[in-house]
C-alpha cells in the first residue's frame, strides 16, 4: 500500500505542450528505524514565491488567450505577432492614464482634472510580464532561440511603449546614473 503519493498538480501543466513541470522535490519522506516497527511520514511543503505564482497566473492567462484565439493556436505555432497581439488585448484592462497628443495635458504628469484619454497597461507591467511569460516558456519545453515573447518585435514594441507613456505622462524611465563615490584625501602619514 502506498502511504504517500505525489500530488497531481494541474497546475504546473502546459495544456499546449502537454508536457508536465510538476516539481520533482519530494513531497513526503518515509523514515522507519531498525528497532521499531513504525513507520513515520514527515511532509515538507514548499511555498512558492510570489514570482512564481504570479509566473505561473500570467502562463495560464496566455495559454487561455491562445485557446480562445479565432482559429485555437498552439504554443508551437505562436509568434511575436501573437504576442503583440496578447499585449493589445490587455490593453483593455489597464489602469494607467496614457495622453493623447491631442490631450492638452499631454506631458503633464499630474493633470488638474480629467480628461477622456484611454486608460493602459503601465509600461513596467508590460515589460515585467513579458519577462516572466518568456521564462515560463523555457520552462515549459520551449525552445529559447524560439522564444516568442524574446522575438525583436516584441523587443521594439516595449521600447516605443516605453517611450510614448514617458511622454505622454511627462514620466522620464531613463536609468539613474550610478554616482561616483567620493575619494576620500589621503592623509599624509606624520610619522616619519
Amino acid at each position: 500500500m502506498d502511504l504517500v503519493s505525489q500530488p497531481n498538480n494541474p497546475i504546473y501543466d502546459s495544456p499546449i505542450l502537454n508536457i508536465s513541470t510538476t516539481p520533482t522535490t519530494p513531497s513526503a519522506a518515509i523514515i522507519s528505524s531498525p528497532s521499531s516497527t513504525t513507520t513515520t511520514t514527515t511532509a515538507t511543503v514548499t511555498t512558492p514565491s510570489r514570482y512564481e505564482n504570479q509566473k505561473r497566473r500570467d502562463w495560464n492567462t496566455f495559454c487561455q488567450y491562445l485557446r480562445n484565439h479565432k482559429p485555437p493556436l498552439s504554443l508551437p505555432m505562436c509568434s511575436g505577432a501573437h504576442v503583440l497581439e496578447f499585449l493589445h488585448y490587455l490593453d483593455q484592462f489597464g489602469k494607467t492614464k496614457v495622453h493623447n497628443q491631442t490631450c492638452p495635458f499631454f506631458g503633464i504628469p499630474n493633470p488638474p482634472s480629467p480628461c477622456p484619454c484611454p486608460l493602459r497597461q503601465a509600461w513596467g507591467s508590460l515589460d515585467a510580464l513579458i519577462g516572466r511569460l518568456r521564462a515560463a516558456y523555457e520552462e515549459h519545453g520551449g525552445k529559447p532561440e524560439g522564444n516568442p515573447f524574446g522575438a525583436r518585435a516584441v523587443r521594439l514594441y516595449l521600447r516605443e511603449v516605453r517611450d510614448f507613456q514617458a511622454k505622454a505622462r511627462g514620466v522620464s524611465y531613463d536609468k539613474k546614473r550610478k554616482r561616483p563615490k567620493p575619494k576620500l584625501a589621503a592623509t599624509p602619514n606624520d610619522n616619519n
